[in-house]
């Protein structure tokens, strides 16, 4: 099916707003979306917002603490630990903030978004290992928190929808935090640029093949880095023992297949997963709730999945 209305009239938008990160340098590529002007979208009202720094592997980490309106459940509310996308290079806290901010309203759950190290300056691990720090962070700090450690949930788009895959990965097999969900909404799961939706839509939907290549290039530009499933899960030998997930893709997008091959992967290895194949929308769709519809729909499916992994 062609774009929906709605989505072909924002992606036009973007693409005549001016250069896009990947025509930028790095450094360039975080100023411009800092100081680009936000599309007009409601603002989500949560009970309480807290920055704050947590130890990190090599530096401290910058996260941003959203709570959830309404009264806390006796063990404490359940916890989302959200990584942005931004191919690992730009995207922050605020880039992500409507986001964290719908998720912890829809799914009635407090959101630890994490701001992990960015490329080409921590190229990976460095991204991997922050989000892993942080989620073990939230785990050892759930009492202090107020919320359940029993009940956490990695979640992420694009970049952060690979780190949400590979974070899962790591707990397994260093041993912990235990996770109840994955939420992955068109993550990168591998590195070949070559597959059918590399080509059926690496051109004139907003993400393209180049720019995968220039965030590829910045975050793990060795073949060895490249191949690690930490970098690209759907390289793991075994995905087996791995949490629940619901993994959401764009039609015009070209991380869908990889999205896809990765819901496959989780199936025949026994994991519980849901594949949401969402028609007529390109990638960053997720994000857009107000503006499209089908991005609404999408963020009340990934809450909705989120509360049934925590009972709730």
């Amino acid at each position: 099916m062609p774009l929906d209305a709605d989505a072909k009239a924002l992606m036009d938008a973007m693409l005549s707003a001016g250069p896009l990160p990947w025509d930028l340098t790095p450094v360039e590529a975080r100023k411009q979306m800092e100081q680009a002007p936000k599309a007009p979208m409601p603002e989500v009202a949560v009970a309480n917002i807290e920055n704050r720094t947590i130890p990190g592997p090599d530096s401290e980490i910058p996260v941003r603490i959203y709570t959830p309106n309404g009264a806390a459940p006796a063990s404490g509310h359940p916890v989302l630990v959200f990584f942005h996308g931004g191919g690992w290079v730009i995207g922050s806290l605020d880039s992500h903030d409507g986001q964290a901010r719908a998720l912890a309203d829809l799914a009635k759950c407090v959101v630890v978004s994490v701001d992990y190290r960015l490329a080409p300056e921590d190229r990976f691990p460095a991204a991997a290992e922050d989000c892993y720090a942080a989620t073990q962070w939230t785990h050892d700090n759930a009492k202090s928190l107020g919320v359940d450690a029993s009940k956490i949930a990695v979640g992420g788009d694009s970049a952060g929808g690979n780190l949400a895959a590979v974070v899962p990965l790591m707990a397994r097999d260093r041993g912990g935090p235990p996770l109840v969900f994955q939420l992955l909404v068109y993550p990168v799961t591998d590195f070949d640029r070559d597959n059918a939706s590399m080509q059926r839509n690496g051109e004139g939907y907003f993400l393209t093949r180049a720019a995968m290549i220039w965030f590829d290039d910045h975050y793990a530009p060795e073949a060895e880095q490249r191949n690690h499933e930490y970098a690209a899960p759907l390289r793991a030998k075994d995905a087996s023992g791995l949490p629940a997930a619901l993994v959401i893709t764009a039609e015009f997008d070209p991380l869908c297949d990889e999205g896809e091959a990765y819901a496959k992967k989780l199936e025949a290895a026994g994991v519980e997963v849901t594949y949401s194949p969402y028609d007529g929308v390109f990638h960053g769709f997720f994000g857009m709730a107000g503006l499209m519809a089908k991005a609404g729909q999408a963020q009340e499916e990934a809450a909705a999945a989120l509360r049934g992994a925590f009972g709730s």
